[in-house]
């Protein structure tokens, strides 16, 4: 687990050179086809060495959920012990790593006719007027909400619809099972943030330079999408939208971009601190793979070189 930026598939295909695991992508962006350089997604000499899994799952028009990981996840995971290799899961999608070990909520599935209902009453009335009317039916998620994060904001309010009861009081109660493995968790985090800083600003300018922007207009042009669609609120996509429909430049883009990405490391890191039984690295340290081998061979895991 780690922040954006902070080396997670490299260090993961590091193992994989020791261990005898195979990958599990745990990526809210990577499930999307067709979205590979703005999701940084392995390339393909890295899927040829090792198997990844959980990856180019859906169109980028349609929606993925935590529940519907969550249980992609434990399938791969069955297999991949079935093969007698180990799942390696790795990835900065910090409520799919939760959901994952602690077990999901008995919340209702979604709805797709149900949220297209309630994405019309937002198109008249706004998202902030929805806002308000989460406030009426579930006050405590409302607070929580940010009166601008429509995907939650629509959560919340489907939830109460379906439930008949706020989505607050539901998470109370007690969560399904966790996961049936003994999990070895592992944490880069930056020992500097102002480094991590300065990789998340030449990684996008990288992304730029590979092609980015065509990326986003080749889907735009291919896919029914709008600004408001799960595929293009990934950052660094929906910047690259806004500068597409002419609402920013391309200046305005990169610091977009670059503030977003940031802010998104800031609550990834925030999540890290709140979760339990992990091991930190630092990220940045120049012997970071002999760090984490040693320690992975330290918990008991045997050595095995993938040809």
């Amino acid at each position: 687990m780690g922040p954006t930026a902070s080396g997670k598939s490299g260090i993961a295909l590091e193992i994989a050179r020791h261990f005898p695991v195979e990958i599990v992508s745990v990526d809210s962006a990577q499930v999307f086809r067709h979205m590979n350089i703005g999701t940084a997604k392995p390339d393909a000499e890295s899927m040829a060495f090792i198997p990844h899994h959980l990856i180019d799952l859906i169109e980028p028009h349609e929606c993925y959920s935590v529940a519907q990981f969550v249980n992609d996840a434990l399938v791969a995971m069955h297999e991949i012990t079935e093969r007698g290799n180990i799942p390696l899961l790795a990835g900065g999608t910090m409520l799919y790593f939760r959901m994952l070990l602690e077990g999901l909520s008995a919340l209702p599935p979604a709805n797709s006719s149900l949220r297209r209902q309630i994405e019309a009453k937002a198109e008249q009335n706004g998202w902030h007027e929805m806002h308000n009317e989460l406030l009426q039916l579930d006050p405590a998620s409302a607070a929580r909400i940010k009166p601008t994060d429509s995907q939650r904001i629509q959560r919340a309010l489907e939830v109460c619809y379906l439930a008949g009861k706020p989505m607050s009081e539901i998470l109370k109660k007690p969560r399904n099972a966790g996961l049936p493995y003994r999990a070895i968790k592992i944490a880069l985090i930056p020992g500097d943030r102002g480094a991590l800083h300065q990789r998340i600003a030449q990684r996008f300018e990288a992304m730029l330079t590979l092609g980015l922007i065509d990326e986003v207009r080749a889907i735009r042009d291919k896919f029914c999408l709008n600004d408001a669609s799960p595929s293009m609120r990934c950052v660094g996509y929906r910047q690259v939208w806004m500068y597409l429909e002419k609402e920013i430049n391309a200046a305005t883009m990169r610091e977009m971009a670059l503030a977003a990405t940031r802010q998104l490391a800031k609550r990834q890191l925030t999540w890290l601190r709140s979760m339990k039984e992990m091991r930190e690295f630092d990220c940045l340290a120049e012997n970071l793979p002999e760090q984490v081998r040693g320690y992975l061979a330290d918990t008991g895991l045997k050595a095995a070189t993938v040809s």
